[in-house]
């Protein structure tokens, strides 16, 4: 699979029954882009915006996006045909199925029994076309363990806070906001958390859900920092003018970058029998050790996967003697 490890910093939800804004998606610098058959298609437009998706997944125009599509979920009558019609059209241009409303392990097997006959007819290697479940209930974030090992497929999972928070009854219209009364701390902290840990455990992307309120890209960048402050990849954003700030906030800053490159420069040679082979060391006033090194390496890889450039270089003590 070529999209598990691929950055999704901002992840563009585009109508699939709308022509223009598929047309539009293809040149906008989202991280990955999916087309959606599920919320944001009507009823009675499914069955010509399976076709509408499929076209436009197999024509030109595309940049280097990861690209999706939103399938409906296994309680409806619309799941099989929109992988089935998807797949058999488009699965070559195809990166991954968005999966919505995952409560049972099962929903992701389904899936995946489903695309593995699909690859063969098609000739199409098997386990290409990655799985992304969206958690969007209470039971399926008490599942989440058994959601995240449920195929090799599986490359993320993904937040659905509008669902979730009605499932719970929390007491708001505000998707993205703290619950009117919920004065202190984060009211979505524990189901972010337990998302988190569950795709850290398991080696696998944690995407966080949409910031309605779409005009004030404010709001969404702290919407977005709270998420990117936890460990979350990316998240969801639903205009245009949300995906720079979704890039930015889900990429190191320049000066974390280049101290975390720094870091693994220094812990590197310090360890190496030239630089003394010792563990820990001080690097100007910080000592670093087995841990920081940890700890940086994280932060590279998102500086790197982002295509950022180092400002600054390594100069080991004894350089220039």
């Amino acid at each position: 699979m070529v999209s598990r490890n691929r950055p999704r910093r901002s992840v563009l939800a585009v109508p699939g029954s709308s022509r223009k804004m598929i047309d539009k998606a293809k040149s906008l610098p989202a991280d990955e882009i999916f087309l959606d058959l599920e919320d944001a298609t009507a009823p009675l437009a499914k069955e010509e915006a399976r076709i509408r998706v499929s076209e436009a997944l197999t024509e030109d125009g595309w940049g280097d996006q990861i690209k999706v599509v939103r399938v409906n979920d296994w309680t409806t009558e619309w799941t099989y045909r929109d992988v089935t019609e998807v797949v058999d059209r488009a699965g070559v241009h195809l990166d991954a199925i968005l999966l919505p409303k995952v409560s049972d392990p099962s929903h992701v097997q389904a899936l995946d029994l489903l695309l593995t006959q699909l690859e063969k007819a098609n000739g199409l290697e098997v386990g290409c076309i990655g799985i992304e479940p969206q958690i969007e209930n209470a039971l399926g974030l008490t599942n989440i363990d058994a959601i995240a090992t449920a195929s090799p497929r599986v490359e993320t999972l993904v937040f659905g806070p509008a669902d979730f928070m009605a499932g719970i009854n929390m007491r708001t219209l505000v998707v993205g906001e703290q619950p009117d009364g919920y004065d202190r701390g984060d009211a979505y902290h524990h189901i972010l958390m337990t998302i988190l840990i569950a795709a850290r455990a398991h080696g696998l992307q944690a995407i966080d859900g949409p910031y309605l309120q779409i005009r004030d890209v404010d709001a969404f960048r702290r919407s977005a920092h709270r998420t990117a402050a936890l460990g979350f990849d990316g998240k969801w954003v639903l205009h245009p003018s949300q995906i720079e700030a979704a890039n930015d906030v889900f990429s190191p800053r320049q000066s974390d970058y280049d101290h975390a490159e720094l870091v693994l420069d220094a812990y590197e040679f310090h360890t190496s029998t030239k630089g003394g082979a010792r563990g820990a060391v001080m690097l100007g006033d910080e000592m670093i050790d087995e841990a920081s090194r940890k700890m940086a390496l994280v932060i590279s890889a998102k500086g790197r996967a982002a295509g950022m450039v180092r400002t600054s270089s390594f100069t080991p003590p004894d350089a220039g003697r």
